[in-house]
C-alpha cells in the first residue's frame, strides 16, 4: 500500500461561495490552483483534501442521483482535532455559521467527539483522542 497516498473527498454543494466562507470560518484554507467558480479544493492536511463541487459539476462525475442530505446521510466525515477545546470551538463556529447539530457530545474519557451538519447537510464528526489514556484491550 502506498504510504504517501492522498485522499480527495468530493462533496456536492448548493452555493460554493457560501460553503467556502463557512469552512473558512472553521479555519480551512483553499488551494487556488484547484479552485474556480464550480469547485474549491479545501485543504484538510498535506494528504487530505475535500473538493467542494457545485451540484452541476459534481453530476459530471457520477451517473447516480445526488443524495438528499436533508433526509438521508451519504457518509460521516470524521476529522481529528488536537484538543477537546478545538472540537468544541469548531462545532460552535459551525453552528454559529448556519450549520446544525448532528449528534450529542460523545465523551468516553480517552475519546471526545461532537458533530454537526454543514450548510448542505453533510455530517461532520470532530474527534479528539488521548491515545495515552486508551484502556487496554481485554
Amino acid at each position: 500500500m502506498a504510504a504517501n497516498r492522498k485522499i480527495f473527498v468530493n462533496l456536492p454543494v448548493r452555493d460554493l461561495k457560501r460553503s467556502m466562507a463557512f469552512f473558512g470560518k472553521l479555519g480551512f484554507e483553499f488551494n487556488p490552483q484547484f479552485t474556480d467558480e464550480t469547485a474549491a479544493c479545501m485543504i484538510v492536511s498535506e494528504e487530505a483534501f475535500v473538493m467542494l463541487l457545485t451540484e452541476p459539476r459534481f453530476k459530471d462525475f457520477t451517473k447516480n442521483e445526488l443524495c438528499n442530505t436533508r433526509t438521508h446521510t451519504e457518509g460521516l466525515f470524521a476529522l481529528s482535532c488536537e484538543s477537546r477545546a478545538e472540537v468544541d470551538r469548531m462545532v460552535s463556529t459551525a453552528i454559529e455559521g448556519g450549520g446544525k447539530h448532528a449528534m450529542p457530545v460523545m465523551d468516553m474519557g480517552f475519546m471526545y467527539g461532537w458533530s454537526f451538519y454543514d450548510l448542505d447537510g453533510h455530517h461532520w464528526e470532530l474527534v479528539y483522542m488521548d491515545t495515552s489514556a486508551v484502556p487496554p484491550q481485554t
